[in-house]
């Protein structure tokens, strides 16, 4: 039995943030869930995903995070308790059901987790997601700790069935990988089967239905701010004149900070966790109270203009700071040795840094920069495009995923990037805006994701470019979930479908469309060279499993390689593909770890003197 499936209510354990999560979703008796992987939330996807395989908990990886929680959507409007989850930016691509979700409602409660990334861990940006709250006309709760964040989605499944309303749940980074023990709780029994009640007057936004939701939906909105305001996650700590507003893990690092500073019983903090709508009247009391307040908010200053606003309509003329040059900026997350210096500063008392750790007899570590795994064939992808567009002016658009690390040197293979499925669109933009040969580069997962609508445009307004789908039969970079080309028998899993990525280009109206082995150099270089040479769309398949993956599910038998006494030590290989295998021995010769290798013999195929074979076991 999964671990968060053990129905011993008091039991304490020590959880990942995500794993936590997942398990108050199961308490609460979520039936229904659906999502689309994005760091840092995929492992409450994946616990879930596990304990579907147990139980009647259904849970699906849908295509994209719209299609996730479209699909949500309907499961909540037959009265089912629904939980949809992503990563901050995924929210962008759900924005468009969102908006109109706020006005419909839903009969069973329905969480949307939005899992922020500040510092951007593994994101192409670190916006704010509380401003989609604001923005939709949602209510919103934020955790600051992961016991609590177990806790706060039971009840926010509950004030979501109070207010017929999808109910934003968001995270941190902080928050979602961190480990804490938990408390188990008792596991709600769920209703897995509901029944859709037709109310189109409701349901069909249409104009004329749609201003009346509009006046409801902020009938809904005041009644959540009654709650925010009575609302437990709510609430002050301490007492004093001096005052702190701090939201997420930034609390515990303003509470921290109040002692070590000898600030207890002169400074009080107010912890907003059901934030949005902020509880107004309890912070205008709060204020009431403080001679200067102190606003502690990783990201973009929410709190802070909320909170200047109810104090300059209640008249209340104290100082009230957040973001400022001298204080906190709206970059990055913050730490608590920061929000102590900042703190100290803003309350004018006094601060001694600790002493740092010394580190002066300690080794320097080496630099590690995020690199393609060994084996991996999208190196061997983006080398033997290299090769066949050696002499062109060439674009080469990527997308998200573990290939947009083939930008960095020496496979310098991504020029342009923005959002799942950018590199098809911006092809064609490309492609009609210069004169300059365009390879774009996207994930078969990608690819499914948001490929499919800009190859559709290309095909449509006979575009002129190469398109490289990465097949590695997996999403990878968060994990190895499973997409629609996965072939899930491989998991032991019946019942799914297999969409198949070569028909379907070509079902799309792509004229030109070629298979490579990327692991067969000479041969996939002069296929690439065909479709370069195709005017119109062209589309290459770069076919072989994730490296890690084929080891996983022993998908390849791992043969490595190494360098013999042939080699006259001009470094090609490591200048050419840079397998993070190879490596300089004592006598600065290129040697190949036989630990790492997996045996893929791409180095084996381009060194020209031959001098890397297979090693005799």
């Amino acid at each position: 039995m999964h671990k968060l499936l053990q129905d011993r209510p008091g039991e304490k354990i020590m959880l990942l943030g995500n794993e936590a999560i997942a398990r108050g979703a199961v308490e609460a008796g979520v039936a229904f869930a659906t999502t689309y992987p994005g760091t840092p939330s995929s492992e409450i996807s994946l616990n879930l995903f596990q304990m579907s395989q147990e139980t009647d908990l259904y849970f699906e990886y849908s295509t994209n995070e719209k299609v996730a929680l479209e699909v949500a959507a309907a499961a909540a409007n037959s009265g089912l308790r629904t939980f949809c989850m992503m990563k901050h930016v995924g929210l962008n691509v759900a924005a468009d059901p969102l908006m109109t979700l706020a006005y419909v409602g839903v009969t069973g409660g329905m969480v949307i987790l939005s899992a922020d990334d500040p510092a951007m861990f593994s994101s192409q940006n670190e916006q704010d997601n509380r401003y989609y709250a604001k923005f939709g006309n949602l209510p919103m709760m934020e955790p600051s700790s992961v016991a609590e964040a177990k806790e706060m989605i039971k009840d926010a499944f509950e004030l979501s069935e109070a207010l017929k309303q999808p109910v934003l749940m968001r995270t941190t980074t902080r928050i979602n990988h961190s480990n804490a023990f938990v408390t188990f709780g008792e596991i709600k029994s769920r209703e897995t089967r509901g029944r859709f009640e037709r109310d189109p007057h409701r349901c069909v936004t249409v104009p004329a239905v749609s201003r009346g939701l509009h006046v409801k939906v902020l009938e809904k909105m005041k009644k959540a701010a009654q709650l925010s305001d009575d609302s437990s996650y709510n609430f002050v700590q301490g007492e004093g004149t001096l005052g702190i507003i701090a939201n997420g893990v930034s609390f515990y690092y303003a509470a921290d900070a109040v002692k070590d500073l000898g600030l207890t019983g002169r400074a009080k903090v107010l912890r907003p966790g059901f934030s949005n709508p902020l509880p107004e009247k309890m912070i205008a009391d709060f204020l009431a109270g403080c001679e200067k307040v102190l606003i502690v908010e990783e990201g973009e200053p929410f709190m802070e203009e909320a909170v200047k606003a109810i104090a300059q309509e209640r008249g209340i003329t104290i100082s009230i700071k957040g973001k400022s040059d001298d204080l906190f900026s709206r970059l990055f997350e913050f730490d608590p040795a920061m929000v102590r210096k900042n703190m100290a500063a803003f309350f004018n008392v006094a601060y001694t840094p600790r002493t740092p750790v010394d580190r002066s007899d300690l080794p320097e570590i080496p630099m590690r920069p995020p690199n393609l795994c060994s084996g991996c064939s999208h190196r061997a992808t983006f080398y033997e495009v290299k090769q066949a567009a050696k002499d062109m002016d060439v674009i080469c658009p990527t997308d998200i995923g573990c290939y947009t690390l083939g930008f960095l040197p020496p496979l310098s293979t991504g020029d342009f990037v923005i959002c799942m499925g950018s590199s098809v669109s911006s092809a064609c933009g490309f492609g009609k805006a210069t004169d300059q040969k365009v390879v774009s580069f996207v994930g078969d997962s990608t690819f499914f994701h948001s490929g499919i609508t800009g190859l559709v445009n290309a095909v449509f307004n006979n575009h002129n470019f190469t398109l490289v789908i990465l097949e590695n039969d997996i999403t990878a970079m968060t994990g190895h979930q499973p997409h629609p080309g996965v072939d899930m028998e491989r998991f032991g899993l019946s019942g799914y479908g297999r969409v198949n990525i070569e028909q379907l280009v070509r079902a799309l109206g792509v004229e030109h469309v070629s298979i490579i082995k990327p692991f067969k150099v000479n041969k996939s270089i002069e296929t690439i060279k065909e479709a370069l040479a195709f005017k119109g769309v062209s589309v290459i398949i770069s076919q072989e499993p994730c490296a890690l993956y084929a080891r996983s599910l022993k998908l390849r038998s791992i043969r490595p390689f190494v360098v013999t006494d042939k080699c006259v030590d001009h470094k090609d290989c490591i200048t050419t593909i840079a397998c993070p295998s190879f490596y300089l021995d004592g006598s600065n010769r290129v040697a190949i770890d036989a630990n790492t290798c997996v045996g893929c013999a791409v180095c084996a195929q381009i060194c020209p003197e031959n001098a890397i074979r297979p090693l005799k076991q």
